[in-house]
């Protein structure tokens, strides 16, 4: 993944694990799910006992922090960022198959002035093309991405307003959640899992029918992009996401293997996150992958894209880890993967090790081959055993 974020000019930024409640109420919501019954918080300890202990919360999620930062730092100042996270998140949920309490996520944001280009549909595909990218390099099969526009701000006030009227008449016939919903944030009813519950939430009025000239030039410019490049997609006007800053572009990237949770990853755009926080305007856009769901996405084909050893280096008798230890370090600045076998042991228990590690040769090196500047070089896989010179070692190997 990382190799992926470099290619496309991320850089990597890291955020406090606790940050004050605050951010998390004013940035994703008030009245979210997250906010109202998920989130870890506590009052820490008051410097004076005249003073009360400030909120803490612990992230339930990254982009606010990160929001946070690009407004206490100034980001703005370096145009356009492009940044990505690594680490964990926390939310009071109920456990089940692909969700915990403490979970980890792997996301991007990309954000800056709208003179830096933040606002272009350009970067929505751009974004979207790399996910697609990085599930495909890492051998994620069969994924799908939903597509959808949740408008702009004025979109979805007008777009709420005629969904509470819709869910008034019918509110009492859906489960509890759906019926809090309704009156606090009517667009989370879209969010409902209840098999009841469906054939009233298909009645309802849909994000689509309320989009301005704007937000609808923009989202097919999204799609045109995704469409030249290859990207394939679905629309889902249905699909929304779970927290308040999202304008505009909102998807997912969906994979069978995952049960009723079956969203690797989602995110969209966010372009009045920043100015709710306090800063400047700076139209942005982000997804977070959850990466134990992802992990259990390639249970089946982990097998096919885990890298394994290119080389089993093994040292053959007395004085030979330090000779083999060395040309395993000049083997891995070369760019070859390699696993390193110990001088007490025996040449059968060194192939067994190599075949167990999954390494495609096993290299010798005894103190005939340190001689002769020639190391026995066997494909186990194959069988086949040739002699290569040192110098011809690691191109060797990469032909495979």
């Amino acid at each position: 993944m990382r190799d992926v974020f470099r290619a496309y000019n991320f850089q990597e930024i890291r955020t406090p694990i606790f940050e004050e409640t605050a951010l998390f109420a004013r940035g994703v919501g008030e009245e979210t799910d997250i906010v109202a019954k998920e989130m870890y918080s506590w009052e820490d300890r008051a410097r004076a006992a005249s003073e009360k202990g400030q909120l803490l919360t612990l992230r339930p999620e990254n982009t606010a922090g990160v929001v946070r930062a690009y407004i206490e730092h100034k980001l703005w100042d370096r145009g356009l960022n492009k940044l990505y996270y690594i680490g964990p998140q926390f939310r009071r949920e109920r456990p089940q198959k692909g969700r915990y309490r403490q979970f980890y996520q792997i996301g991007a944001e990309v954000i800056g002035p709208a003179s830096a280009g933040s606002e272009s549909p350009a970067r929505d595909a751009e974004v979207l093309e790399m996910l697609a990218t990085l599930l495909d390099r890492i051998g994620i099969a069969g994924w799908n991405l939903e597509l959808n526009s949740v408008g702009c701000k004025e979109d979805r006030a007008a777009f709420n307003e005629a969904l509470r009227k819709a869910l008034e008449p019918v509110a009492a016939k859906m489960c509890v959640d759906c019926q809090r919903r309704a009156v606090t944030n009517p667009l989370r009813v879209f969010d409902c899992k209840v098999a009841e519950d469906q054939p009233i939430i298909e009645t309802l009025p849909r994000i689509s029918q309320f989009l301005d000239e704007g937000c609808r030039k923009h989202f097919e410019a999204v799609q045109e992009i995704l469409t030249k490049v290859g990207v394939r997609f679905s629309l889902n006007d249905r699909l929304v996401r779970g927290l308040d800053y999202y304008t505009r572009t909102a998807f997912e990237f969906t994979h069978g293997a995952l049960g009723a949770q079956n969203a690797i990853l989602g995110g969209g755009r966010y372009d009045g996150l920043s100015e709710a926080l306090g800063g400047p305007a700076a139209p942005g856009i982000g997804f977070a992958i959850g990466e134990d769901r992802l992990v259990m996405s390639l249970l089946e084909s982990a097998e096919s894209v885990v890298k394994k050893p290119d080389v089993y280096v093994a040292p053959l008798g007395t004085g030979m880890n330090g000779e083999a230890a060395l040309l395993a370090r000049e083997l891995r600045r070369e760019g070859v993967v390699a696993d390193l076998g110990d001088e007490n042991f025996r040449l059968k228990k060194s192939f067994e090790a190599a075949t167990k590690a999954g390494a495609k040769y096993i290299l010798i090196v005894g103190e005939n081959e340190v001689k002769a500047g020639a190391f026995s070089l066997k494909n186990l896989e194959s069988g086949e055993q040739v002699s290569v010179a040192k110098s011809d070692l690691a191109g060797k190997i990469r032909e495979a």
